[in-house]
């Protein structure tokens, strides 16, 4: 009998914690607000996830210790932690996991970009199911938001200097290399700094009152209003 081909969707994900979650937002946020905010991306990613029809949902977490957290808050993901030295391993390691046990495409995504549009997360399976080998979600910062495929791409993700503004077109490179069929989903942008949270504060404004429910509440809390205003001027 024929495997039904099966699609995972993988959120990259930390537990949230002062001090050690989207530092480079303090200043402005405190470390407090900074984890808090983040917390709430990654409920929003959830949310975006759950939109995405035929894809089984993960959760590549990390510490180690924190899988009685992910479990809690969301009890209809798998879980994997994460594995590997580096970033790119780690990411390397979690798309090997899911195509060696049977599926047919992997994605995975990271969790900061709580305004993605769910169409690209399900173009990111479309393009792969049309025969594209790689599909690639590229930053405004030359990073990513996601990639997928339908085979092991290690030398794309272990070969790679993540982390830096060439992570992409280093990717684009390596794919060439590999004779490797690479779609382009369009551009996005993740939440790490303070011009992409003034970017985030005003670009929420203006969608859907129900998109990025979480982090939409988090940034109309007034003592954040008054700190974005602040930072506006400055």
């Amino acid at each position: 009998m024929q495997l039904e081909k099966r699609n995972a969707l993988i959120v990259v994900a930390k537990r949230p914690a002062p001090g050690n979650t989207k530092t480079r937002l303090s200043p402005p946020l405190s470390p407090v607000q900074a984890s808090a905010l983040y917390e709430c991306f990654l409920a929003d990613t959830l949310d975006q996830v759950r939109l995405v029809e035929g894809a089984d949902r993960v959760i590549a977490y990390l510490p180690a210790e924190a899988h009685g957290y992910f479990h809690n808050l969301a009890p209809d993901f798998q879980l994997i932690q994460q594995e590997g030295a580096d970033l790119g391993a780690r990411l390397d390691n979690a798309l090997a996991w899911y195509l060696s046990r049977g599926y047919e495409h992997a994605v995975i995504m990271d969790s900061d970009s709580p305004t993605l549009p769910t169409r690209y997360l399900s173009l990111a399976f479309s393009s792969l199911a049309d025969g594209a080998d790689v599909v690639l979600g590229p930053c405004v910062d030359g990073g990513y938001y996601l990639i997928g495929c339908n085979q092991q791409i290690p030398r794309l993700l272990r070969e790679v200097r993540m982390s830096t503004p060439t992570v992409t077109a280093e990717t684009i490179a390596l794919a060439r290399e590999e004779g490797l069929h690479l779609v382009k989903l369009p551009n996005w942008y993740d939440v790490d700094d303070k011009a992409s949270l003034v970017r985030l504060a005003d670009e929420i404004e203006g969608l859907d009152p129900h998109t990025a429910d979480h982090t939409r509440r988090f940034l109309n809390q007034e003592f954040i209003q008054s700190l974005m205003r602040k930072v506006d001027s400055s």
